[in-house]
């Protein structure tokens, strides 16, 4: 059986908003107030929760202690589950795609590098966690993308077979991922990191996920 794996956040969704708003609860405790912007930072925020301590004490100008990242990253963790959906969104078309898919008979499922209670718990307030027939997060198994056991897995345990899936990111992470496990990958152009993908050559460039059905079509043939 066929199936298609989903990145999560910058591919199904717009997560930077409260990404960076949960990271200046942490600056805020430290003194410094609001020191990302959603809007500029977005990419870096899709990159987790440590690279935007790490941005935000570099633009402090203070020393990168592991041991400051390891105190505020739990802290980054609970502010985030607290406002998880204030500000995210989907991407226009990315449910209908889904749904369109499973039409098809397509597998669909979810491999994400945020932890998987966070994963659920975004999914279900937005009312798609059912949508999916699998979601794997970064502390599922014990590896996480751009191992590609992940991968494997979600295809798995949603009905798939691993061999005849593809994996649809916006990242080199989801890239590097895909071919590890030597399947097809897609990746969107029109989140944070967009600009860059091209460069990576996937199989794919989405500009629009009402491309992506007839795309899986063709990949997997």
């Amino acid at each position: 059986m066929r199936s298609i794996v989903f990145d999560l956040d910058g591919t199904l969704a717009d997560t930077s908003g409260d990404l960076v708003a949960a990271a200046n609860v942490c600056f805020r405790q430290m003194g410094a107030g609001d020191v990302l912007c959603a809007t500029t930072d977005a990419g870096t925020a899709l990159c987790g929760g440590r690279a935007m301590l790490t941005l935000g004490l570099e633009r402090l100008g203070r020393v990168l202690d592991p041991v400051v990242l390891d105190q505020y990253y739990p802290v980054l963790l609970d502010a985030y589950a607290a406002d998880i959906d204030t500000c995210t969104v989907f991407y226009p078309g990315a449910l209908d795609a889904v749904e369109a898919l499973k039409m098809a008979g397509f597998k669909v499922a979810i491999c994400t590098n945020k932890p998987e209670n966070l994963a659920r718990l975004l999914l279900t307030r937005m009312g798609a966690l059912d949508l999916f027939g699998a979601l794997i997060g970064a502390d599922t198994l014990l590896v996480r993308k751009p191992d590609p056991e992940p991968l494997r897995e979600a295809a798995r345990r949603a009905g798939g077979d691993p061999a005849r899936c593809l994996l649809v990111g916006d990242t080199i992470t989801d890239h590097t991922t895909a071919r590890a496990a030597g399947v097809p990958s897609v990746l969107v152009t029109f989140g944070p990191n967009g600009g860059n993908v091209a460069a990576l050559r996937p199989d794919a460039l989405l500009h629009d996920f009402a491309d992506l059905p007839a795309a899986a079509q063709r990949l997997l043939a």
